[in-house]
């Protein structure tokens, strides 16, 4: 649950733009987090450079992949929709078409859907991407191909991803792969092993290429960006067996963003996902040192409750939370805390809740990303723990808190009312083509008239209206970032 999921983006079909010479077709549709829809850049890439070429008409393509999520159950009965519509595809109208399922589904399910269910030629996790021009000359043979192996050293930092479905100025950047927290709600450790950091040199030299092709923000991403952490290579875990001269040239995530902050210093920075127990104030003193890293944490908190996150294996308490907010709160003011939150978690009470309640009302997060409970084979929890709290109080309990937060994000948007904003314009406002709409640096969506700006300006807005969750001005002039 440690990730956001853009419910708008799910079962996109990524183009790209056509290489020349290419003759065969690839279909590939994403599901999940940020994390996979960065990993399907990556295996176009790979696959661009083995003669395919995207196409978003289902019915010609060559090659079927659907890269899937495990984090919740509606994601993986989504994709099980999916292979059925590819699979009649095939049958009806093209028998010479391949499917394949790649990511965290792929790693938890493996030879499921290849030996029992027969629905998939090929089944690629999350760590095997560079073994998918292999995989796929054994299903030209005739054989199914298989490889979920989990990685210690792979990180990808050696692909150049080719950038999907992407607006040309905001684009993702991997820096960690795999986690070492083993919240017992959460699948990702099982699906994508053990955590490893990439060499900072290659992510300063992706951020400086999207720079001259002119990308003007990038997210860092990692299922756990604050344990960021290079010593050469390696598992973060093994890091107390470095030598010394390896401690001492250590790069952290504090001194990572310094990095991306210096190299391009009119590029605006964005991180996700944080974690409350590995977020250290150097952290935070880095953002507030360098006015292009965005004031902009995303802090999922999971529940208000010490007993649940006890029970969650979150190595945070409610307090140790709350301090953290403070202090963030201290060193940049104006910066805005975003959540994940999970109601319904097994043995959660009405009083477990209602400290949920309590610290949402103590936090006012800007904005937030809520689910019930749901449990996933294969985690602590789901081995361990009975799913014993009723669908109908799961259901309120959500409700309430997604009312509240509507609340809150209300009244941390009306702050800006009155203020001027700079905004970073990405795209038409769906709501009027007379509109830009762009974000600040806090991640608040703002539309404004679009005048003589174009999208990748960086424009100042004087915000004179708002909604619960977007801001409303007029441009008054481009900012000094362009």
């Amino acid at each position: 649950m440690e990730k956001t999921i853009d419910e708008k983006k799910q079962g996109e079909s990524l183009v790209l733009d056509q290489k020349e010479g290419n003759k065969r077709k690839l279909f590939i549709e994403s599901y999940g987090c940020a994390m996979n829809f960065s990993d399907s850049e990556i295996v176009a890439s790979i696959m661009q450079n083995q003669g395919f070429n995207t196409t978003q008409n289902l019915e010609e393509a060559d090659l079927v992949l659907v890269n899937t999520c495990s984090i919740r159950d509606k994601a993986e009965q989504t994709v099980r929709k999916r292979l059925e519509k590819y699979n009649a595809v095939k049958r009806d109208h093209n028998p010479k078409m391949k499917v394949g399922v790649l990511g965290c589904m792929a790693e938890r399910l493996k030879t499921k859907f290849l030996e029992e269910e027969k629905i998939v030629d090929l089944v690629v996790g999350p760590d095997a991407y560079k073994d998918l021009p292999n995989l796929l000359a054994e299903v030209d043979e005739g054989r199914d191909a298989i490889n979920v192996i989990l990685s210690k050293e792979e990180t990808y930092g050696d692909i150049s991803p080719v950038r999907l479905n992407t607006n040309g100025v905001t684009a993702f950047v991997s820096i960690t792969r795999g986690c070492d927290n083993m919240c017992t709600f959460c699948v990702v450790p099982f699906t994508r092993g053990r955590e490893r950091s990439r060499d900072p040199q290659s992510i300063i030299e992706e951020i400086n290429d999207l720079w001259n092709k002119g990308y003007k923000e990038v997210t860092l991403l990692g299922q756990n960006v604050d344990s960021y952490l290079w010593y050469g290579g390696g598992l973060k875990k093994d890091f107390k067996d470095a030598s010394d001269i390896q401690k001492a040239t250590s790069v952290n995530f504090s001194k990572l963003l310094d990095l991306c902050a210096v190299a391009q210093p009119k590029m605006r920075i964005r991180f996700s996902t944080s974690n409350p127990q590995d977020l250290t104030l150097d952290v935070v003193e880095t953002m507030a040192k360098h006015q292009n890293i965005c004031n902009h944490i995303h802090l999922p908190v999971q529940s208000g409750s010490n007993r649940i996150l006890k029970e969650m294996n979150r190595l945070h308490t409610r307090e140790e939370y709350m301090a953290l907010i403070d202090n963030i709160r201290k060193i940049i003011p104006n910066c805005a805390i975003s959540q994940d939150m999970i109601v319904g978690f097994p043995t959660e009470t009405e009083a477990d809740f209602q400290d949920t309640i309590s610290l949402m009302d103590y936090v006012k997060y800007n904005f937030g990303y809520m689910f019930t409970y749901s449990e996933r084979p294969g985690t602590m929890a789901g081995r361990n723990m009975k799913d014993d709290v009723p669908e109908a109080i799961k259901k309120r309990r959500l409700q309430d808190i997604v009312d509240l937060q509507r609340i809150h994000s209300e009244i941390k948007t009306k702050e800006w009312l009155n203020t001027t904003v700079e905004v970073l314009i990405e795209k038409e406002s769906k709501k009027s083509d007379a509109q830009w709409s762009g974000r600040t640096p806090q991640n608040i969506v703002c539309v404004f008239p679009k005048a003589n700006y174009k999208v990748g300006d960086f424009v100042n807005v004087k915000v004179t209206d708002c909604t619960s969750a977007t801001l409303i001005g007029e441009g008054i002039g481009l900012s000094e970032n362009n």
